[in-house]
């Protein structure tokens, strides 16, 4: 029997900047797209099955306005194995993984696919907006040729997983972005495809049901299935996946295990300059507001990469908003160079703009990092931006990494070292008891 899950050689995707196409949404195209190749290989259980997808001539090759997501992409992935794919926003993962779904098809080379695919790519991608939780089950499970009783005998670990059993007639519609993610990831997970490839989606759950969902996705490899992983999330990546592949521009530019890889990225961000500004079609962001750019600041104003221990400073994102009416808001996570989560801030606490709706135009969003705090060393910096209620997420990582700098002012007279990523200045009192 064949051991490669999934076989990818010299895969490349070049698209025009700026064409026009009548693509439809990524559901729509989820749904309907991959419904006919899943039904010819109807083979439930048979991991020998096999599907290859291939490139064709393009019409944009040799065009001037031309970009390629992907170029000379190759690896393969064996059962039962975890593997993640990590890069900088536009580096070409989720282009890789719509090809290897099968929803968009690769310029030139092929990925053979051997099993069948269950994919996760957005919140409610392949749901039906006016079927209920319920209907969407069954229609999932119909797209990756399940019978309607290999549903039914999944059905209620799929709910019971899901946590929206109260709301399962309810036309999903009306579902938040929360509920949207835990009924696809359950249905993903529970209806037993051989490969499950995971994009980042599970941002949008709250902590403990992104712990259930990688607990989940354990699970799954553990029971003999493939998983692909895209995630922002360095502790996720780190705790799931053994291997991981690094893109950056549409190309391989590392693969090995997850430790490497990850300390490679977060020490290559192209953040000398202290600051991080994208090219207006590769802005990050949602429906409703883009990144401009992400700058840290020294208390003077000056754009710096490095921070005084005792002084601290700012970081300054630079967004858009390009919808009427739309709310901004973000959090900003750091990070320690072993990539731990040290803490995260939201900026629901401001109040001049939290929560109200906005005009289109350029705004700026200030966080200031307080001296006395961080140890000396190197740290990284996340951004997440979201919506009304914390919808429609978006996450920026490793956007800004930098130095910490002992400024000797804490030390007083002691000049050993300290441990840990964090020096908090705190409050010491001494008195003398008297009996």
């Amino acid at each position: 029997m064949n051991d490669v899950a999934v076989r990818v050689e010299n895969l490349g995707k070049l698209y025009r900047i700026g064409q026009i196409v009548g693509y439809k949404t990524l559901r729509e195209s989820l749904t309907n797209a991959m419904a006919l190749p899943f039904r010819r290989l109807k083979q439930a259980g048979d991991r020998r099955q096999k599907t290859v997808v291939s490139g064709h001539p393009s019409s944009v090759l040799g065009h001037p306005d031309t970009i390629w997501a992907l170029k000379n992409v190759s690896f393969e992935v064996k059962h039962s194995e975890a593997i993640a794919i990590i890069g900088s926003n536009g580096a070409g993962k989720s282009t890789l993984l719509k090809i290897l779904s099968r929803i968009t098809t690769p310029t030139e080379g092929y990925a053979e696919i051997h099993g069948r695919v269950g994919s996760l790519l957005e919140v409610g991608a392949g749901f039906h907006a006016e079927l209920t939780g319920r209907e969407n089950i069954y229609l999932n499970g119909a797209v990756l040729g399940m019978k309607r009783a290999e549903v039914k005998q999944k059905f209620d670990e799929i709910v019971e997983f899901s946590g929206v059993e109260k709301f399962l007639d309810t036309p999903v519609k009306r579902y938040s972005s929360g509920m949207y993610v835990r009924l696809a990831f359950a249905i993903a997970a529970h209806i037993e495809p051989e490969i499950l490839i995971v994009d980042e989606v599970l941002a949008v759950g709250d902590a403990s049901f992104q712990k259930k969902c990688l607990g989940k996705m354990d699970d799954v490899v553990k029971s003999g299935r493939t998983i692909l992983f895209v995630s922002h999330n360095m502790t996720a990546v780190k705790t799931l996946c053994p291997r991981a592949i690094l893109l950056n521009q549409g190309v391989i530019e590392l693969e090995g295990s997850t430790h490497e890889v990850v300390q490679h990225y977060l020490g290559t961000a192209k953040v000398t300059s202290g600051q991080v500004s994208w090219p207006a079609h590769q802005r990050p962001g949602n429906c409703s507001f883009k990144l401009n750019s992400v700058t840290l600041k020294s208390l003077d104003g000056s754009q710096t990469s490095s921070v005084k221990m005792s002084q601290g400073a700012f970081v300054e994102i630079d967004f858009e908003v390009i919808e009427d009416g739309a709310q901004a808001g973000f959090s900003l996570v750091l990070f320690d160079s072993e990539v731990n989560d040290l803490f995260g801030s939201l900026s629901n606490t401001e109040r001049n703009y939290y929560g109200k709706p906005l005009r289109c135009g350029r705004y700026i969003s200030t966080c200031r990092l307080p001296g006395d705090l961080l140890n000396a060393g190197t740290f990284s910096i996340s951004i997440i931006g979201f919506g009304a209620h914390f919808s429609d997420q978006f996450r920026v990582d490793s956007a800004l990494s930098f130095s910490a700098i002992d400024d000797g002012i804490l030390r007083g007279d002691y000049y050993g070292g300290y441990g840990g990523p964090l020096r908090p200045r705190l409050e010491w009192r001494t008195r003398r008891y008297e009996s």
